[in-house]
């Protein structure tokens, strides 16, 4: 018998032995690593893994699990040289999960959920190539297997996701989608992580700390529900003290929906324990609390804490930016022109906010400190103060066009979040006149602002005018994330 025929007998015998033991078993033991692992308890979660091993060595949900504590511990902490160990690990889950039992449910989620949260991952690093792949390989996996398996719901939490998302892929982006292949809908992405929340499914309730983590973000950013978002975690009563997933993602909400107050006190009761995941985040989240409040020196203690510890590169750039804003509302100058200095040098460009950063650094000119404060002020929630500000500006401060833009559309932001649509629609109005053949990223953002106001309102067709106005703005700062907010905008007033 030739050796060629011999090897490929016994690969195959090997193969099928490994899928005739090897199983898939989401038993108590797992059930109680993976509560534990979304509240990033990552220590007690390998314990149990550890313990699941023991129990049945042929078990192969352990490794999705282990796969789970990298995704959050990369995805957080941003370690190039964590990743690329765990990068190889990755790879050889994939390989041992595909020695599973092809009839079960979990045989195709389990590759879907690691190749999406490689993918995550690998978007932080900068890698976005093979990172949209990875999306692809996934959103084929997990569109085979409800076909396969219909009434499997813990596939439902992810591609929904992945339909959603797909759907308000901004026009920079989108020729990778169509190389790709994926086809998304913001409106069916939606009801189907919808239908799995609502869900009384026992499996719901097994994933529902990865849901209450993954459905308030597509409340807040492809449907524009910022309150209801944040209403969701008060609803549903999520333990913001004991389960640091679910804090990072209310204060992270809370900071981007100008409640940095509750940010700051929600952070400042986190329970601690040495097996929660070590991480930075929390100086990150507390620097832009306090620089909101203008508390500049509290604000530079937490952002030199993060930049001292953090390894990745994402809001690098932005940080440093922040910190060389309050040393010039300090009137510490040499500080504040190291600080950018390290803007341009230090960090990558992955983020609208990173650009932005960089641009305002290389530009060498510095805001107006009146509106940088009344923009804080707006930004941390403290809209009287901001509104106090703008009603009584310096003599020379509105002496370029450039602050004209910026005073009219501080002026429009605060109005709007003070429930006063009609001055901020005025302002938002004078925003875009102003603004909508500069540079600047505010007239695309006040035509964004003017769309929602007007679709909360139920004026679709004014709404949908404002979005495209939005997207038809080029060559202006924050392009990406304005145009994906748009789109999805326009998605949910057509229905799509």
């Amino acid at each position: 018998m030739p050796v060629r025929i011999l090897m490929s007998g016994l690969a195959f015998l090997l193969v099928s032995t490994l899928q005739a033991q090897s199983v898939f078993e989401f038993n108590s033991t797992c059930q109680q690593a993976f509560q534990e692992i979304t509240r990033l308890k990552v220590k007690s979660g390998s314990r149990l893994i550890a313990k699941a091993r023991q129990q049945n060595p042929n078990n192969l949900l352990p490794d999705l699990l282990d796969n789970y504590i990298d995704f959050y511990t990369l995805f957080l902490n941003e370690d190039p040289e964590q990743l690329k160990k765990a990068r190889g690990e990755m790879e050889k889950r994939l390989i041992r999960v595909k020695t599973g039992p092809r009839s079960s449910p979990f045989y195709l989620y389990t590759q879907g959920m690691i190749y999406l949260q490689r993918a995550a991952v690998l978007i932080k690093a900068g890698e976005f190539w093979d990172a949209a792949w990875d999306c692809r390989r996934s959103y084929q996996l997990f569109k085979e297997n409800k076909k396969i398996f219909p009434t499997f719901t813990p596939n439902d939490l992810p591609y929904g996701t992945l339909q959603a998302v797909t759907g308000t892929i901004p026009k920079g982006y989108r020729w990778i989608a169509g190389i790709l292949g994926m086809r998304g809908s913001v409106s069916e992405g939606m009801q189907t992580v919808r239908s799995f929340i609502n869900s009384s499914d026992p499996w719901s309730r097994v994933f529902f700390q990865e849901a209450a983590f993954v459905y308030p973000y597509l409340l807040f950013y492809l449907e524009n529900k910022k309150d209801e978002a944040l209403l969701f975690t008060r609803q549903q009563q999520l333990d913001l003290s004991g389960n640091h997933l679910h804090l990072y993602m209310t204060a992270n909400l809370a900071i981007n929906h100008q409640q940095a107050a509750l940010a700051a006190s929600l952070i400042d009761k986190k329970q601690e324990s040495p097996d929660y995941l070590k991480t930075d985040v929390w100086d990150f989240q507390l620097g832009f609390a306090q620089l909101y409040r203008l508390q500049t020196t509290a604000a530079r203690r937490h952002f030199e804490s993060f930049l001292k510890n953090f390894k990745g590169k994402y809001y690098v750039k932005d940080v440093y930016q922040k910190l060389s804003w309050c040393y010039w509302l300090e009137d510490e100058m040499e500080k504040a022109d190291e600080m950018r200095k390290l803007v341009i040098s230090r960090g990558a460009t992955f983020s609208d906010a990173d650009k932005k950063a960089l641009a305002d650094a290389q530009s060498g000119k510095w805001p107006d400190k009146w509106l940088l404060k009344a923009r804080l002020l707006s930004d941390g929630g403290y809209h009287t103060e901001a509104l106090s500000l703008l009603n009584n500006p310096p003599t020379d401060g509105l002496n370029s066009a450039a602050s004209q833009l910026e005073y009219h559309y501080r002026m429009a932001r605060v109005y709007d979040a003070l429930g006063k649509s009609n001055e901020a629609l005025r302002f938002y109005a004078q925003s875009i006149r102003l603004g909508k053949n500069r540079p600047e990223y505010f007239a695309a953002r006040a035509a964004l602002q003017s769309g929602q106001i007007h679709e909360s309102q139920g004026n679709k067709q004014l709404a949908l005018d404002f979005y495209r106005q939005c997207l038809n703005m080029n060559q202006h700062e924050y392009k990406n994330s304005l145009d994906q907010r748009a789109k999805a905008g326009i998605a949910r007033c057509l229905g799509e």
